[in-house]
């Protein structure tokens, strides 16, 4: 399961970069919108634009270097 390596991801970033989760269920348009088919979906964005995206479950070692490598 990612979550417990996603929350520690937004702990230790927490100074450099905004996390945020969407449940896709409560929030179907969002995820529409974005096109998120497949669960988890990490989404990097710069400026307001997506500049990467990760489909599937990390560790959180690779959630910390996709994230530093995506902004």
């Amino acid at each position: 399961m990612m979550a417990p390596a996603y929350e520690q991801a937004a702990q230790r970033l927490a100074s450099e970069v905004r996390i945020a989760k969407l449940n896709t269920e409560e929030e179907p348009d969002i995820a529409g919108r974005f096109g998120i088919r497949g669960i988890p979906t990490m989404i990097a964005f710069r400026g307001g634009h997506e500049v990467a995206r990760q489909s599937g479950a990390m560790d959180l070692p690779r959630i910390l270097s996709w994230i530093k490598a995506s902004v």
